[in-house]
């Protein structure tokens, strides 16, 4: 077989970097056949991260029964690609030696990444397979908070005195080992007597400025500190908004401890988008990979939340028996109310939330935004308000009907675009995470003022 069986499917754009389902089954059949050879020649030509991806989708069987016959030639940037809860399968069935070697050839901000959310004995065996110097500095890393800058920073850092010219630089990297240097690195840090970072030089200038320039005429404008406690979140943050490519990470007094690169700040950034995706659904921070038990647990306390938002719906609905027995067409009519009002809500709260996780709403602008989603929630409410009029008079012949629900309408669609910015808002100030909590709220509050305002009105003009 080729190689280009095994390259992604790039043929149309939906089907570009999608793993070829060929290759895939050719893969699956070496497998079967235990042929090590023949695995290890469909498997050279993926990138790791599709190694991974690979391993993912497969079941659990087959991906045990890969990775052993795969054997020597699994190596470490693999296990950084891994899903968690794949990551810790693929760990417990690894020979001890492979481990060993796929570890020592990671960063150690991989290896931190790698080693945080596994259970303790898993940790030790991806301890004990490191060199006593990057164990300490893994061990170091661990001891601060979980997800803070310190977590995510590598330890492997490039640093010259402010004194150095050009020449010297050059000079140092080219006679310090390899093993000593990181993998990728952009910036050489300026560091001043005490080891406080003071500037950044990236490789392209030093590359390009003779060797008696001083590295300090050379320097980056741009250039952050990252205290070692700041929040992930809040790194990625300044990575984005700043078009930071590495950023130097320093302890309290100060100095230089270790580096942040664009990777792993993007790596977070994306986790954040991610996980308030999967919140605003109520469905947790799950994979594909997790079994039943835990994908249940993880969604039935929300769904448990949307029963009780329900009942009080229902509740509402319940103290207009009475015009609902007499008007059959309002029990036809006002699920329509509640639905345009959750759908209206729902769209200023994924707008709100993410401008929020953006920092893009804040207290300056937070009552010009409110007073935008309102105005928003009324211009749409009157367009609908029209249209479910003219539904009234045409489809049940009453023109009282259609001023109902035309009026609900309106009132249901401005309160939706006011709840759905101004609770995420309020939770977020309460230190409840948005993403996580604003839509039962949000969906409680349209439906309880949809169904109030079109059975309220309509027992007042119908009856």
């Amino acid at each position: 077989m080729s190689d280009q069986t095994v390259e992604l499917d790039a043929e149309t754009d939906e089907d570009a970097y999608v793993l070829d389902p060929k290759a895939i089954s050719s893969i699956l059949y070496a497998v079967d056949i235990e042929d090590s050879a023949k695995l290890t020649e469909l498997m050279e030509p993926l990138h790791a991260a599709d190694i991974a991806d690979l391993l993912e989708q497969i079941n659990a069987f087959d991906r045990s029964r890969l990775v052993r016959l795969y054997g020597r030639e699994f190596d470490g940037e693999i296990l950084s690609e891994l899903d968690e809860s794949v990551r810790e399968e693929v760990i417990a069935v690894l020979p001890h030696q492979v481990l060993t070697q796929a570890v020592r050839d990671m960063d150690s901000d991989d290896v931190v990444d790698l080693v945080e959310d596994l259970e303790d004995h898993q940790q030790e065996a991806i301890l004990e397979a490191l060199e006593d110097v990057d164990r300490d500095a893994v061990e170091r890393a661990l001891g601060y908070p979980e997800y803070s800058a310190g977590r995510l920073m590598q330890r492997e850092v490039v640093m010259a005195p402010e004194h150095w010219s050009v020449g010297e630089a050059i000079d140092h990297l080219r006679s310090t080992p390899e093993e000593q240097l990181p993998d990728q690195f952009y910036h050489i840090v300026i560091v001043d007597p005490r080891l406080h970072p003071i500037g950044n030089v990236t490789l392209g200038k030093l590359m390009r400025s003779k060797r008696a320039t001083k590295l300090a005429d050379i320097q980056e404008e741009t250039f952050q500190v990252i205290p070692a406690l700041q929040e992930e979140s809040d790194v990625a943050y300044a990575f984005n908004q700043y078009h930071l490519i590495s950023a130097p990470v320093v302890d309290d007094e100060g100095r230089l401890i270790g580096v942040i690169t664009i990777d792993d700040a993007m790596a977070v950034l994306d986790e954040e988008h991610e996980e308030d995706i999967l919140r605003l659904a109520g469905v947790g921070e799950g994979s594909l990979s997790d079994r039943v038990i835990e994908t249940t647990k993880q969604r039935l306390p929300w769904l448990a939340v949307n029963l009780v938002t329900a009942i009080a719906a229902s509740v509402v609905i319940s103290q207009f028996e009475a015009a609902i027995a007499q008007i059959v067409a309002l029990a036809v009519l006002m699920p329509i109310v509640a639905s345009m009002g959750g759908n209206a809500g729902t769209q200023s709260l994924t707008v709100a939330v993410r401008a929020i996780a953006t920092k893009d709403l804040t207290g300056a602008n937070i009552w010009r935004v409110i007073r935008r989603e309102v105005l928003v929630g009324l211009v749409n409410g009157v367009i609908f308000a029209v249209v479910m009029g003219l539904v009234g008079v045409i489809w049940f012949g009453s023109p009282a009907l259609g001023y109902v629900i035309a009026a609900a309408m309106v009132i249901n669609l401005v309160v939706a675009g006011f709840a759905g910015t101004a609770i995420p808002v309020l939770l977020e100030r309460f230190g409840v995470d948005p993403a996580l909590a604003s839509g039962a709220f949000v969906t409680t509050v349209t439906d309880v003022v949809g169904f109030f305002a079109f059975l309220g009105l309509a027992a007042m003009v119908l009856l």
